[in-house]
């Protein structure tokens, strides 16, 4: 079990960075910035005792990604019953899993760049899960939640473009695999605050307008299922990012499909944890 609750990663007016405690009213990036809080002496990630704070208070100046890094993130395909009816696929039988690589993590507040050739733009707001120990072939006699370090919030940026059949063979990744097309946070909320994932909602909006809404209970495969099946032959790295799925709602669903534009910006909040805001930032 994590020694943290709502662990907030954090860049302080002198440039440097630390984690610290948000509190439970703390959900947004307005609520966020500017705190004063006291900071972990070290990385509650790096350690499983409870860690002391510092004595000395430091402000909130920028909120960071939650993790500095991952090895990998995996993404759940058509994980929603209403989802996938929207996209006229058939209820999988086993979850539909893609990647994404290490360098598309974000942050809860970046800009995420749009290149020229990444078109037809979408979001897909979605609970994200963080592996806290490596696992492979999780036994029945085990729970995969013991695996689990904390959930946070996601946005799987994609390009709808470079996802269509003709030129992805029916492969999500690519399209899905660009520089920051993951940004989470704003914090990592511990399973000690989150018991039951399935009771959360989520809402994504874009340019204010409410684009998905649902809670969480509507997955096909649960997150003991799909880490169960993730880790079949497979090491799940501590670390590892697990995007658990998105909602009906998104761009492409839509008559005719809302395409995401330059500036537009995006926000996806599940209860509990938080909000993130993403602007779409598009090359020209």
């Amino acid at each position: 079990m994590p020694s943290f609750n709502r662990l907030l990663r954090f860049r302080d007016r002198n440039g440097n960075i630390y984690y610290g405690e948000a509190p439970s009213n703390a959900l947004t990036g307005e609520d966020l910035l500017g705190l004063r809080i006291k900071p972990y002496l070290g990385n509650p990630l790096e350690c499983d005792a409870p860690l002391p704070f510092s004595e000395e208070e430091t402000t909130v100046a920028e909120v960071l990604s939650p993790l500095s890094e991952t090895p990998i993130i995996y993404g759940i395909g058509l994980n929603y019953r209403k989802h996938a009816e929207e996209a006229g696929h058939p209820i999988p039988s086993f979850p539909v899993v893609f990647t994404k690589p290490p360098d598309a993590l974000a942050g809860p507040f970046e800009d995420i760049p749009v290149g020229k050739e990444a078109q037809f733009m979408d979001y897909e707001g979605e609970l994200c899960i963080v592996i806290g120990k490596d696992a492979k072939d999780i036994p029945s006699s085990a729970s995969p939640l013991d695996y689990v370090l904390g959930y946070t919030v996601g946005n799987d940026v994609s390009s709808r473009y470079w996802q269509m059949p003709e030129r992805s063979g029916n492969q999500h990744g690519y399209a899905k695999s660009f520089d920051k097309f993951a940004p989470i946070g704003p914090i990592l909320c511990s399973s000690k605050i989150i018991p039951d994932p399935s009771a959360l909602f989520l809402a994504t909006k874009v340019n204010g307008d409410v684009r998905q809404k649902a809670k969480l209970d509507d997955l096909i495969f649960d997150i003991p299922a799909i880490i169960r099946h993730l880790s079949r032959g497979t090491t799940l790295r501590k670390g590892t990012v697990i995007m658990t799925g998105t909602p009906s709602g998104v761009a492409a669903g839509m008559k005719p499909p809302q395409w995401l534009k330059d500036g537009d910006t995006v926000e996806v909040g599940i209860s509990v944890i938080g909000t993130i805001k993403n602007k779409m930032k598009f090359e020209s």
